[in-house]
């Protein structure tokens, strides 16, 4: 049996996603991913700042996590590109209950302004189309994240994921970085 392509797979995943996240009702999918869970929280030093992601359609969300670091004395950063062959920079997000200091960047998904200050964040939460138990990451396939990560290391990087995206393995590279920690709505996996 021929094993799946990084293309294959991620088309069959997403498709499971958005199927499963369909299948949420609105109630449900409201109180997942509302808050970080107790044991990452306690990994996040005081003041760290912390890179998310602005989901897009059937990824984990992160607008919650992005008040409650707020809330909790933290800056939120996230991706930001000049277009859509520049690197990833993370921006300062001051705004993540009405999102006035975002506007659409070249992906499609909602950026910090091209004058928001650029920033490094201590922790880093990352989509991701699948995972494995031991964290590795099938990411959405243009690289962004590893590189970054590559050029930043020593961050606590976590995923955030539906239950679905788990794969028993995935096709690795070796410039595939591997996550600290996945979270989904049932478990925790990582956090050693």
């Amino acid at each position: 049996m021929t094993r799946p392509t990084k293309s294959e797979l991620r088309r069959t995943l997403r498709a499971a996603r958005r199927a499963h996240v369909a299948a949420l009702p609105d109630a449900i999918r409201g109180l997942l991913f509302h808050r970080p869970p107790a044991p990452l929280a306690a990994r996040i030093a005081p003041g760290a700042t912390i890179g998310l992601y602005h989901a897009a359609l059937g990824e984990a969300p992160t607008s919650g996590y992005a008040r409650f670091f707020l809330e909790a004395g933290h800056a939120i950063a996230l991706p930001r590109f000049a277009s859509r062959n520049a690197p990833m920079v993370l921006a300062r997000h001051t705004d993540p209950y009405g999102e006035s200091d975002l506007e659409p960047g070249p992906f499609g998904i909602l950026q910090p302004e091209a004058a928001a200050d650029a920033v490094v964040p201590d922790v880093l939460f990352v989509p991701l189309v699948g995972f494995t138990d031991t964290c590795e990451r099938l990411g959405q396939g243009g690289g962004h994240y590893d590189r970054w990560l590559a050029e930043h290391p020593g961050r606590l990087t976590i995923g955030l994921a539906w239950d679905v995206q788990l794969c028993a393995d995935l096709p690795i590279e070796p410039h595939d970085v591997p996550l600290d920690a996945v979270i989904t709505p049932t478990r925790i996996y990582g956090l050693n």
